[in-house]
């Protein structure tokens, strides 16, 4: 490397040091931040659990209907 590269990294590496920048609040509280929102996040796909089974009664209906659903697709096929 040349003498200015080198010249160069050893500035910047002092000047990293001299400027300290603050956080907006302590470390701690951004894990926080990230475990409230992960709650939130955790409450709001729980409330979607077993909507598929309030809304339509889909296998009760492929079950009568000898494995066809209401739109006539197989319920036993894989989808592919």
């Amino acid at each position: 490397m040349s003498m200015v590269a080198v010249s160069m990294m050893v500035n910047l590496v002092a000047e990293a040091e001299a400027h300290h920048n603050e956080l907006p609040m302590p470390a701690v509280m951004f894990g926080v931040v990230a475990a409230v929102v992960f709650a939130i996040l955790g409450f709001v796909m729980f409330s979607y659990r077993d909507v598929a089974n309030r809304h339509g009664g889909g296998s009760r209906a492929a079950s009568q209907h000898g494995g066809a659903d209401s739109h006539g697709h197989d319920s036993t096929a894989s989808g592919h």
